[in-house]
């Protein structure tokens, strides 16, 4: 392994653009933010060293050998996470990038590409919630923040041509420099936009000095440094990879597991199809959020491995060509395992370890896969207590701490039951008196009750109360008393007492005052006074029906003067509810 002649930002990107450089399969895929990309160009910009790379020169004669994959250009968070695999055929000598991948990720993105990342009050499913954002660069002033001199911002166009703060920002976009060659091309680029001739005289220097730094940093200074390892074989550049990543924080453990799967399957691409099977079991349902870590540590499970823990000797060659062998039952499990919880009403917004869905993938397995579990009429009795499980061990939290010490008993049990159902009573009894105790107390039951609105267990709850909701359709959880009503100003011209205002006020989001509506009704219902909506949309017939399928107090005046004395009846209906289902 020699070092070699530095090169230039641009003779890099060229390099990445024409494919010369490549990423092995043994590389993670590009994890840096927004952030960690314009503090590495504001380092540039400030001369400060952003270390060596390691490159590894694969002759053209080897490259069939192993698997590559191109450089990412256009991020999308949601769309756009995993790379290309690189078509060779008829290449010459590559180089495949063994240390820096982030870096020069970011740069190519920087100065070629894009990212497109979720606003964070969109929904993670919504298209327009993933603006494409490109690199720009303040060419007016100074950055405002003390961390960074220059002020590098991914804008949308749009963003980037808002004429109404002209004075204080002049976006360039940091791509434009690989068309600026000479440096009279960065001049007659401030003479054009009539920044040169700024009648600011500190801002049309700012501008001069920002750009032509740029322009150098990317044209003129040698700034990529390296080393060039020029080994056949692919053991030891594995370990090199493996020392050279593994000694920090910069490669995810998962990552490197992942890599030595990569390297050792030999029928399949293990990143491609594990990549590809995280992002089709995310879209399952209402939607998912699990990653490469719970689909190696449902692998270790399901393949019935007696050590389940994450470290390097257990993705060793034979058990790594066992998961191979079994991927299609193993991905088959996890998929109709991930189907029976969405059926149950569950996703990503209120699973609180996705760790709960691996015991159910066993399960599946175990019995041979039936198809259709999730609706088949003979298996009602044994979805019942799949989630009756699932419910007690995300309410109780059994997962938030060495899921290991849950995952090898529960698959333990699961061997063992004869008893041709889902082993629930057996988990229980299991557990019963320990820290992982799936069975509830009277103490506990009632302390469910400060569950609020817009929390994750507040859905689990609402599943145990209506048993009959089909919650794969749109299930609204509803405040019965709109919170539109829940205002000083509001409640005290409603007659509410000024010394119970308080109360209402700290109380209107908890699970008291909540219910399951499908969502038509919720959309009608909006913000009506409850007792005028009963009485407008409830046939007379069926108030009573109504009141006891949603627990709501009979005989009682409904109207918000009597919000307190609803909630104490409500929650009595309620906490002896759960008492019959979870005692």
């Amino acid at each position: 392994m020699a070092f070699q002649t530095p090169l230039t930002i641009s003779e890099v990107i060229t390099n990445i653009d024409s494919k010369k450089y490549l990423l092995p399969s043994i590389q993670r895929e590009f994890v840096w933010s927004t952030n960690q990309i314009t503090k590495l160009f504001d380092s540039l910009m400030r001369d400060y060293p952003i270390n060596a790379f390691l490159f590894w020169k694969v002759s053209k004669e080897n490259i069939n050998e192993f698997r590559f994959y191109e450089f990412l250009r256009d991020y999308h968070q949601r769309k756009k996470r995993h790379n290309e695999k690189a078509n060779l055929n008829g290449s010459e000598d590559i180089i495949a990038i063994l240390d820096g991948q982030q870096r020069l990720t970011s740069l190519y993105i920087g100065l070629k590409g894009s990212y497109a990342y979720k606003l964070s009050y969109k929904r993670w499913d919504n298209d327009q919630a993933y603006p494409v954002r490109k690199l720009y660069l303040n060419l007016l002033t100074a950055s405002e923040d003390p961390e960074n001199e220059y002020e590098f911002e991914f804008l949308t166009e749009s963003e980037a041509e808002n004429k109404e703060d002209d004075l204080e920002h002049h976006w360039f976009p940091v791509g434009k420099i690989l068309d600026l060659k000479e440096q009279s091309e960065v001049n007659e680029y401030l003479i054009e936009n009539d920044l040169s001739s700024n009648q600011d005289k500190a801002k049309a220097k700012f501008a001069n000095r920002a750009l032509f730094k740029l322009h150098s940093v990317i044209h003129t200074t040698a700034i990529i440094s390296y080393y060039l390892e020029q080994s056949k074989e692919l053991d030891k550049v594995l370990n090199i990879f493996i020392r050279v990543n593994s000694g920090g924080t910069t490669l995810n453990y998962s990552d490197l597991l992942l890599s030595f799967a990569t390297a050792q399957w030999d029928k399949r691409d293990a990143r491609e199809e594990i990549n590809q099977f995280v992002d089709e079991i995310n879209e399952i349902g209402r939607g998912f959020n699990v990653n490469k870590d719970f689909v190696l540590k449902a692998c270790l499970v399901l393949s019935d491995f007696s050590d389940i823990s994450f470290k390097v000797d257990n993705f060793n060659k034979s058990n790594m060509l066992k998961i191979q062998a079994d991927w299609d039952d193993i991905t088959k499990a996890i998929r109709d395992a991930m189907r029976l919880i969405a059926s149950f009403g569950f996703s990503r917004e209120n699973i609180t370890s996705n760790n709960l869905i691996i015991p159910i993938a066993y399960y599946l397995k175990h019995i041979g896969l039936p198809d259709n579990f999730e609706i088949s009429s003979s298996k009602i009795n044994d979805r019942a207590k799949i989630k009756k499980w699932f419910t007690l061990s995300l309410l109780k939290r059994v997962f938030s701490f060495m899921p290991d010490g849950v995952l090898k008993p529960v698959r333990d049990i699961i061997i063992k039951n004869d008893t041709g159902e889902f082993p629930l009573e057996q988990i229980i009894q299991h557990f019963k008196g320990g820290n992982r105790n799936l069975a509830f107390t009277s103490d506990e039951i009632n302390n469910l009750m400060y569950s609020k609105y817009g929390q994750g267990n507040t859905l689990v709850i609402m599943s145990i109360l209506y048993p009959w909701a089909d919650l794969r359709n749109n299930f609204h959880i509803d405040h019965i008393f709109a919170k539109s009503g829940f205002t000083k100003r509001k409640l005290e011209k409603r007659g509410v007492p000024s010394e119970s205002i308080g109360l209402y006020l700290e109380n209107y989001n908890y699970i008291g005052n909540l219910q399951l509506l499908e969502s038509i009704p919720n959309i009608e219902k909006s913000n009506m006074d409850f007792d005028k909506w009963i009485d407008e949309t409830i046939p007379a017939g069926a108030v009573d029906e109504y009141k006891t399928k949603h627990y709501i107090p009979k005989h009682m005046n409904l109207g918000i003067i009597n919000f307190q004395q609803f909630l104490e009846e409500r929650e009595k209906i309620i906490i002896d509810k759960l008492q019959q289902a979870l005692l």
